[in-house]
């Protein structure tokens, strides 16, 4: 007779759970440094530059 498989959709569950949280945690980070910060700065250059020559 052949054994029956134990704990194998358990182990599944942590593994896609652990995967799907770690590439969240990844492109999360990507999107904050590579887009969302220069994004930020170059709204800032612009403010500083209208109002430097606002006056």
């Amino acid at each position: 007779m052949i054994a029956p498989i134990t704990g194998k959709f358990r182990r599944q569950i942590i593994k896609d759970i652990s995967i799907a949280l770690g590439l969240g945690a990844i492109g999360g980070a990507a999107w904050w440094n590579l887009y969302h910060i220069p994004n930020v700065q170059r709204r800032d250059a612009f403010y500083a530059k209208l109002e430097a020559n606002k006056q």
